[in-house]
């Protein structure tokens, strides 16, 4: 039997990081599913729709992809997505956690989002007459594209905090 090196047996699990950056920097043990998110982003959906189980690895997903989309090539280094991918595009990525949006009322909803909304404003502009968050949302897209000429990623974890309590509100 192969006898394991000092640095192969002093690798720690990643329990509770969820930040792929942090797993691969750190030289936390990482099972490599990159092969799995290359076939997803050369898929020819335009959207895509991931539910998993609770703590089942959503959030290192986005962060995977996020990295991904972000063209941080060397990140991926020895990994799978090294070897399949060959441009290595950085892309305009609008990431939105929406952990920080749990158990709150439709008011602190709309709030976060305008936070969330504001840090990409400073970034890619705030247009005239962008009032209510989803003309905003459609004005940051609109305006990263033009101003990279790349389609914009958008990735949003945890999706489902806010629902469970907003959706069942009833309106004033």
């Amino acid at each position: 039997m192969e006898e394991r090196t000092m640095t192969q047996a002093a690798r720690l699990y990643p329990i509770g990081i969820q930040t792929f950056s942090e797993i691969i920097n750190k030289d936390y043990l990482y099972i490599d599913k990159t092969e799995y998110v290359y076939q997803m982003t050369h898929s020819a959906s335009k959207y895509m729709f991931l539910s998993r189980p609770r703590r089942f690895g959503k959030s290192l997903l986005v962060s995977t992809l996020d990295s991904y989309f972000q063209g941080k090539r060397a990140l991926f280094k020895r990994l799978t997505m090294e070897r399949l991918e060959t441009e290595w595009t950085e892309y305009p990525v609008l990431r939105f956690d929406m952990s920080t949006a749990k158990h709150v009322d439709k008011k602190r909803l709309e709030s976060e989002l305008n936070l969330k909304l504001t840090e990409y404003e400073k970034i890619y502009g705030h247009g005239e007459g962008e009032v209510e968050p989803n003309q905003r949302f459609q004005g940051i897209i609109r305006r990263a594209y033009e101003q990279t000429g790349r389609q914009v990623v958008v990735l949003i974890d945890e999706y489902d905090a806010p629902l469970l309590d907003v959706v069942h509100e009833e309106e004033n």
